[in-house]
């Protein structure tokens, strides 16, 4: 890897590399809301030309009330943008979010050591409308939390047969990224934070929580030109630093949702909302 690229340990890990020279359309949290989804995509189609990427920045289930609606058409687009002359799988990630990170955890539920705990907590922010969309019901974790390991896993049996029963959502969960970068090192994109002084891919959890990291960056990021997050506490839009730039309008709490075109060495950003 060259020394402009954001440098990585010798650990492999999950991490999207897109090819430059290259124009990288970003959306941010979506948080189960379909329609707007549905409306962002068709105000996208037109803009995309071959040699873009496309990456969505994680949260695109939780809190709204149409998650499987939502994750099918983040599946249908995937096939319209792949019809692109030139386009490849490579030209296309989604990153992991809290939302999808708690699913992960979700499923494994009988292995936590207060798993009525957890589940409170996770449905306090916001995956009460996932476990809904596959077929669970919070309570009844709750209830089965209460009664032992035996009973946790056939709750989340139910809850994995679910999310199983719906086509190519298993996948879905399945292939979603940590972070993603361009190759020339100028561009990183991640959900909702990072600690500057760590490698892309020695991370951890912080890529999700570490929002603090992200907003206190002072200088560049290894050398990167910009990091690139989707979910930002405040909900403030399209906001931009000299080093950062956060996409997130508040979708799933009555916000609205955002994309954006960035193209490395240049400036300038494109940007679309519905």
């Amino acid at each position: 890897m060259t020394s402009q690229t954001p440098p990585e340990n010798s650990k492999p890990g999950p991490i999207a590399r897109f090819s430059t020279p290259c124009r990288v359309w970003a959306v941010g949290a979506i948080r189960g809301e379909a329609a707007k989804l549905r409306a962002l995509h068709e105000r996208l189609e037109p803009q995309l030309r071959p040699g873009d990427k496309l990456v969505y920045l994680g949260n695109v289930i939780g809190r709204g009330d149409a998650v499987r609606e939502t994750v099918d058409e983040v599946l249908r687009f995937r096939r319209e943008f792949l019809t692109i002359p030139g386009n490849c799988i490579g030209d296309y990630a989604i990153l992991r979010g809290r939302q999808e990170e708690m699913l992960h955890k979700l499923l494994e539920l009988q292995f936590a050591v207060n798993p009525r705990d957890v589940l409170r907590w996770m449905v306090d922010q916001g995956a009460g409308p996932t476990i809904a969309a596959y077929g669970g019901n919070a309570r009844d974790g709750e209830v089965a939390a209460s009664q032992g390991a035996v009973a946790v896993t056939r709750w989340t049996q139910s809850l994995r047969a679910g999310l199983n029963a719906a086509p190519g959502h298993r996948e879905f969960l399945s292939s979603l990224k940590h972070a993603a970068y361009t190759a020339d090192g100028a561009l990183v994109f991640v959900h909702a934070g990072l600690d500057p002084a760590r490698p892309l891919d020695a991370q951890g959890d912080g890529l999700w929580w570490n929002t603090s990291g992200f907003e206190a960056m002072a200088s560049s990021f290894f050398g990167t030109e910009r990091v690139i997050r989707g979910l930002d506490p405040a909900h403030r839009g399209v906001v931009e630093t000299d080093y950062t730039l956060s996409i997130d309008g508040g979708c799933g709490f009555g916000g609205a949702l955002w994309a954006v075109a960035i193209t490395p060495g240049e400036k300038r950003i494109d940007s679309l909302s519905a």
